[in-house]
């Protein structure tokens, strides 16, 4: 059997690796563009800022130590053009040499990956896009020749944001644009505020809510041009505003496509045409969550779907059972982390959540050096269904975005979470781990033991008198800031205060994250009052109103004039 692999990195090389081990009489062929067989996509911004220090350490594989360790062919600066199916073939360009020839295949894998988008804009071709070593290595010679002082990056996605830590941890003066009015989409609104928050804490200018419209010639750099408002103008421009499928050479070849002109692929890897596979970010895939067609670029699927297709071509019967889209992400000293689908998605699929909001410490509290984790945990009403979840905060994120990650993947309901058995020790948890913490939570929810409003229903509440509004913090916490229009009772004292509160009147409790004011409704509710408790408390309120404020009061460079 022959064996012809169309790209490298995560899907064709972890293919190729994967049939060598199948089959030890297979011969093996991967063609990759790029000079580089295997590289690690994730570090390359870090390679900029001067963490990684090492090139090497990019590149996790050559084509010598693939030949060596599995007699792989593994040819690098050399472009696949064309497919074609009807004879099983096909068309290669060495890009060194210029000649054309073509190679015949029994099974053809594709892995092409995704470019960069890259819209047609006035002079797009003054700025970089990251995606390949070369694209790396050309970025880091242009700042270790040139010492720019100012970047300005398009877009708000994972690249985004590791190059905004990296050129700022460098000195150099980082402005974000980004058409929506948030970073980083997997999180609702109200999560990204966080990431936002600390994004501004580092120095770094958010221009939300802005269209890049083009690029122009300017003295010492280039001009970027912003619809609707003034330009801006730096040293260097790196362009991330998402990437596209790059599947020309399967429209071309006649295989059928998908969402974003993705290739369509079975949950075997395999293409409308037989023979041909596809893996990794040109293929589109069915969300584990929402059972929707859909897009997700991750090197952990991508991987997946490389093992999976290598099992099939060999003769296997191994299955993709859809992705969830979990990710990780580090802000400077903070971590952003997501898995399932958030509100918003939930909402564009036609299914009703509901949500609850934590913010427990990462660790016991007794024990030193705990930090806060703000959670969201959304789940489907009803049925209690676990739709995913999103954490910010420091240590100790990415250990409960995989619990959640992998409840969600087991199918166990948000209810389940309560019940999960999870490691302890003063320096790692709680004994009430914040997974658990959710769990009872969601459970207060199902049982009626407790009832939430939330912080986008805050400002519309009525100030008339006909409702209610409590907050149950201490006397400190107040005076630093409140809800217009609350009375103020601290939770320890609400027993004896309890005749301050009219009764008959529906009560909205406040507290800093929630917990104060759950304890309080509880009081309050054996005593003959209804109450609402705010969801995630007054640090998430916070947080959204101080994150809308700044983005209205940016300078055109997105600078907070505070």
């Amino acid at each position: 059997m022959k064996v012809v692999i169309v790209g490298g990195v995560a899907g064709g090389a972890t293919a190729a690796a994967r049939i060598r081990r199948l089959d030890e009489q297979a011969e093996i062929v991967a063609f990759e563009r790029s000079g580089y067989i295997s590289y690690a996509n994730c570090g390359l911004p870090y390679y900029i800022g001067g963490v990684i220090t090492d090139q090497a350490e990019l590149t996790l594989q050559t084509p010598e130590s693939f030949w060596q360790r599995f007699r792989v062919d593994m040819r690098v600066r050399h472009e696949v053009i064309a497919i074609h199916p009807e004879r099983k073939a096909v068309s290669v360009r060495n890009l060194s040499t210029g000649e054309t020839f073509e190679e015949s295949y029994d099974k053809l894998l594709l892995s092409p990956g995704a470019k960069p988008t890259q819209p047609e804009l006035p002079g797009v071709g003054q700025v970089f896009t990251l995606r390949t070593v070369e694209d790396t290595l050309r970025i880091h010679e242009f700042v270790k020749t040139h010492h720019p002082r100012s970047v300005v990056l398009a877009g708000g996605g994972f690249i985004s944001l590791e190059m905004a830590e990296n050129l700022r941890e460098l000195g150099m003066e980082v402005t974000m644009v980004q058409r929506p009015k948030q970073l980083m989409n997997p999180f609702d609104p109200e999560m990204a505020s966080f990431i936002h928050a600390k994004m501004r804490k580092k120095g770094v200018r958010l221009l939300l809510g802005h269209t890049v419209e083009g690029f122009e010639e300017a003295p010492g750099g280039v001009r970027v041009l912003l619809k609707g408002a003034e330009p801006l103008e730096a040293e260097l421009v790196v362009l991330a505003i998402g990437v596209t499928p790059d599947t020309q050479l399967a429209k071309e070849a006649g295989l059928e496509l998908g969402v974003k002109g993705s290739i369509a692929v079975n949950d075997r890897m395999e293409t409308s045409v037989p023979d041909i596979y596809a893996v990794g970010d040109a293929v589109q895939v069915q969300h584990f969550v929402t059972g929707e067609h859909t897009l997700i670029s991750l090197a952990g699927p991508a991987n997946k779907q490389g093992r999976i297709a290598a099992d099939n071509i060999c003769g296997g019967n191994s299955r993709y059972q859809g992705s969830q889209g979990s990710s990780v992400v580090k802000v400077f000293d903070m971590t952003a982390a997501a898995t399932g689908i958030n509100e918003q998605a939930a909402r564009k699929a036609g299914i009703e959540c509901d949500k609850v909001y934590l913010s427990p410490a990462s660790h016991a509290g007794y024990y030193p050096g705990g930090r806060l984790l703000n959670m969201k945990v959304l789940f489907e009403k009803n049925t209690y269904r676990l739709l995913g979840a999103q954490i910010v905060g420091s240590e100790g994120v990415d250990k409960r975005i995989d619990v959640l990650a992998t409840a969600i993947r087991a199918g166990l309901t948000a209810l389940d979470l309560k019940d999960l058995d999870l490691a302890y020790a003063p320096p790692y948890s709680s004994a009430k781990d914040p997974v658990n913490m959710a769990g009872f939570m969601i459970e207060n929810l199902a049982n009626g033991t407790v009832r939430q409003f939330h912080w986008d229903e805050v400002d519309a509440l009525p100030r008339d008198g006909s409702v209610t509004l409590l907050d149950t913090r201490t006397a400190e916490e107040y005076q630093s800031g409140h809800i217009e229009g609350t009375i103020h009772i601290p939770v320890d004292e609400l027993r004896e205060r309890m005749n301050e509160l009219e009764t008959g009147k529906l009560v909205y409790v406040i507290c800093q994250s929630g917990l104060r004011s759950y304890i309080a409704c509880r009081i309050l509710e054996q005593n003959g009052f209804a109450c609402r408790n705010l969801a995630g408390g007054y640090r998430l309120y916070e947080s959204v109103m101080l994150d809308r404020c700044a983005a209205e009061e940016a300078f055109p460079c997105g600078m907070d004039k505070r």
